[in-house]
C-alpha cells in the first residue's frame, strides 16, 4: 500500500504538468476532415521524447491517405519494456477529432480553463487520454520498482474514419501485437463491449428534366423518399431486437446525409444518400448487410428510369469480451473503487471505436480513461466540449494503480 500511495502522490505532485501537457495537446487542431494530422503526431512525439522516450513514427504512405480520403496520418508507438515474464499492455488513444463545428462559447482549441473543466475539441474524446496514459506511466516507472513485461503507448490517428489506417493499419504491419489493450474511454464506466456499424452511400440515378416538363425526366428524388421510407419503416422491427450486454438495447439505423439536384427549377436526376446502421453484438454483420441492400434495391424496383447505387463506406466489427480481459477488467473496477469511492460497472456501449481492431485480432481490450459519468456530461463531439480536471486525476491514478498491479514483479 506505501508502493501504491507513491504512486497516486506522484501523480498529485505532476497534476499541474500534466494539465499543462494536455491543454498542448488539445490547441493543435486535427480536423477530420480534412485530416491533416502528421503535425500534430510530430509534436506528440516531441513532447514524449522531453520525458527520455522514444517515439516511434509510422508515416501511412501518402497515397493510401490520399485515397482514404484523409491528408496525413503519422501513427506513434512509445515501446516501455521492462522484465522478462509479464505482459505487453498496449494503451491507445487517437488524436483525430470531428471539425468543432458551430455553437462554441470558448475557442474550440483554445484548451481554456474555467470553474475546473477544460474546454476544447477532444479534450473529452480522446486528446485527455494522451494525458491520461504517459502520466500513468510516467508514474508507474517513478517508482523505480521491479516491474515486468511492458507497456506500448499508442497513439493513432484514424478513429473517425473508421481506425483502418489507425491501430488497424499497426496491426496489419505487424508493427505491434500487445497481451493486452486499454483503449480510450469516455466515462467512469469499463466498457467490455461495443457495438458494430455499417455505413453505406446510397446513390439514386434518375434523369434531370425541366421542372416545367417533369413528364420528360424521371425524378431521383421522388425514388429516394422510398428509399428513405423503406429504412425508416424498419426502427420499430429494430427495436424489438434487444441485446444481452448491459449498456447496449437495441439496432439503430438513419440517414445522416443527403446530397442532390443542381436547381430549384430541376427534376433532380441523381440523390446521393449516407446511412448508418449500428448492430448489436449478438448481430450477424454480413447478413445485416444484405438485408439493407435488399431492403433499398426493393424500395425503388419496378420504378422506370431509376436504378441504385450502394457503396459501402465502413463496415466495423463489434467489440466483444475475449478470454484473457477478465484480469484487467477486475483491476481497472477495483482500483477505480478505491479512487472514485464507488463501484464502476463494466458495460457495453452503441458506440463504436479503435477497440474492435484489437479484439478482431484476439487481442482483450477493453475502454477506460477519463471522463464523467456518462458520456453526454461532456458534450462529446458537440459544442463546449469539456473535461473536469478531477476526472483526469482519477482516471490518470485508477490507470497507473491497474498498470501496477499487472506488471508489479
Amino acid at each position: 500500500m506505501d508502493t501504491k500511495q507513491q504512486l497516486l502522490d506522484w501523480i498529485d505532485a505532476h497534476f499541474d504538468e500534466q494539465v499543462a501537457f494536455l491543454q498542448s495537446v488539445v490547441r493543435i487542431p486535427t480536423d477530420t476532415p480534412p485530416g491533416n494530422n502528421a503535425p500534430h503526431a510530430e509534436a506528440i512525439a516531441g513532447m514524449v521524447e522531453s520525458f527520455g522516450w522514444q517515439a516511434e513514427r509510422h508515416t501511412v504512405p501518402a497515397q493510401e491517405v490520399r485515397d482514404y480520403g484523409m491528408e496525413s496520418i503519422t501513427n506513434l508507438i512509445v515501446r516501455r519494456p521492462y522484465g522478462a515474464g509479464g505482459p505487453t499492455i498496449a494503451l491507445n488513444a487517437h488524436g483525430d477529432v470531428v471539425p468543432p463545428g458551430e455553437g462554441w462559447t470558448r475557442p474550440p482549441y483554445g484548451a481554456e480553463i474555467e470553474d475546473g473543466y477544460l474546454y476544447g475539441r477532444a479534450a473529452a474524446v480522446s486528446k485527455s487520454d494522451f494525458a491520461t496514459y504517459i502520466f500513468a506511466v510516467r508514474a508507474l516507472e517513478a517508482l523505480k520498482a521491479p516491474l515486468r513485461g511492458g507497456v506500448e503507448l499508442h497513439f493513432t490517428y484514424d478513429e473517425e474514419f473508421g481506425g483502418l489506417l489507425g491501430p488497424g493499419w499497426l496491426l496489419e504491419q505487424k508493427l505491434t501485437h500487445p497481451d493486452l489493450v486499454i483503449a480510450a474511454g469516455f466515462s467512469y464506466q469499463v466498457v467490455t463491449a461495443h457495438n458494430a456499424c455499417l455505413q453505406l452511400e446510397v446513390t439514386v440515378h434518375g434523369k434531370a428534366g425541366h421542372g416545367a416538363m417533369p413528364e420528360t425526366a424521371h425524378d431521383a428524388l421522388q425514388a429516394a423518399t422510398r428509399v428513405l421510407n423503406a429504412i425508416y419503416g424498419q426502427l420499430p422491427e429494430l427495436k424489438k431486437i434487444k441485446s444481452s450486454v448491459p449498456g447496449i438495447d437495441s439496432p439503430t439505423m438513419l440517414v445522416g446525409r443527403i446530397d442532390g439536384g443542381t436547381n430549384t427549377n430541376v427534376v433532380p436526376g441523381k440523390v446521393v444518400l449516407k446511412m448508418d446502421r449500428r448492430m448489436i453484438p449478438e448481430e450477424d454483420p454480413a447478413a445485416v448487410e444484405a438485408g439493407v441492400r435488399a431492403l433499398i434495391e426493393e424500395a425503388v424496383q419496378g420504378l422506370p428510369g431509376i436504378r441504385v447505387e450502394i457503396r459501402r463506406l465502413l463496415l466495423s466489427q463489434a467489440l466483444r469480451p475475449l478470454p484473457g480481459a477478465d484480469q484487467l477488467v477486475r483491476s481497472l473496477q477495483e482500483n477505480a473503487r478505491a479512487v472514485l469511492g464507488e463501484a464502476i460497472p463494466a458495460v457495453g456501449t452503441p458506440l463504436y471505436a479503435d477497440a474492435r481492431l484489437y479484439g478482431e485480432r484476439g487481442i482483450p481490450a477493453v475502454m477506460y480513461g477519463a471522463g464523467p459519468r456518462t458520456v453526454p456530461e461532456s458534450n462529446a463531439k458537440k459544442a463546449d466540449e469539456k473535461l473536469a480536471l478531477e476526472d483526469l486525476r482519477k482516471a490518470t491514478k485508477v490507470v497507473a494503480l491497474t498498470l501496477f498491479d499487472l506488471l508489479s514483479a
